[in-house]
């Protein structure tokens, strides 16, 4: 699924650029997932597990702009990929009503509007479809993100206790979290 590209503002004055990710972009995007994965505890890979090949994530980009049931957005400020989110709508027939969503941005671009921009673009998305409710998961500890979710009126439902397991042994909760319609 492919979306028209949008500039968005980012709260220190610069413009944002989203648009859906194009084959070309597959070293940037593998390069975007090992930084995130190293920023973060609140990703569920590690970056060691980041071993996708060029090719295989060209393959996986094609995929996505080719399906009907997916759309991811990249996101770049200067030029520079900062981020990315994506959407995933179930195609059985009992849960067309629902989507999932995921994202990830770069630390250095925290607190800039951009998660929240990223995010509004998918639920307009979501909601241009007919669809009744939007989730997630995200990992406790997560403040940040609880935040945001929290702010784009998702609700957490339920938690699975010791879901996550961290690289210093660390058990933590996975929240999952709803937004309806």
């Amino acid at each position: 699924m492919l979306f028209a590209e949008t500039w968005v503002p980012c709260k220190d004055g610069r413009q944002a650029l989203l648009r859906s990710p194009r084959e070309s972009d597959a070293a940037e995007l593998l390069q975007l997932l090992r930084r995130c994965t190293g920023e973060t505890e609140f990703l569920l890979r590690s970056p060691e597990e980041c071993d996708i090949s060029l090719q295989q994530e060209i393959a996986f980009v094609r995929r996505l702009n080719e399906s009907g049931d997916s759309l991811m957005l990249v996101c770049l400020v200067e030029g520079e990929m900062v981020g990315n989110c994506q959407i995933n709508f179930y195609q059985q027939r009992k849960m067309r009503h629902r989507a999932s969503v995921g994202i990830m941005l770069q630390r250095k671009h925290w607190g800039l509007g951009l998660g929240t921009a990223m995010l509004r673009q998918l639920l307009d998305v979501a909601k241009e479809r007919g669809l009744m409710q939007v989730e997630l998961e995200v990992i406790e500890g997560n403040e940040r993100a609880i935040g945001l979710y929290k702010k784009l009126g998702f609700e957490m439902v339920a938690a699975k206790p010791d879901a996550i397991r961290l690289k210093d042994g660390g058990l933590c909760k996975e929240y999952f979290m709803v937004k309806r319609l």
